[in-house]
């Protein structure tokens, strides 16, 4: 039998998160244990109990984030 192995994940905000999360998703539904590292501020990085996630504080608001893009 194959074991799970650990993986760490660190997504760049934007939409690449959203094709993403179901392949961390299955991951772990395989076995492996994922941890998601994101920002404190972010768009669509939502938490899930498939995987662990830690956050991390960020100095700019969800609006200059905006702003920014």
């Amino acid at each position: 039998p194959l074991a799970g192995g650990k993986l760490l994940v660190v997504p760049m905000v934007g939409s690449h998160w959203l094709s993403m999360k179901e392949v961390v998703e299955e991951l772990s539904q395989r076995g492996h244990e994922v941890v998601v590292v994101v920002p404190e501020v972010a768009w669509n990085l939502k938490t899930s109990q498939a995987y662990k996630v830690v956050t991390y504080l960020v100095t700019r608001t969800l609006e200059e984030l905006d702003d920014s893009f």
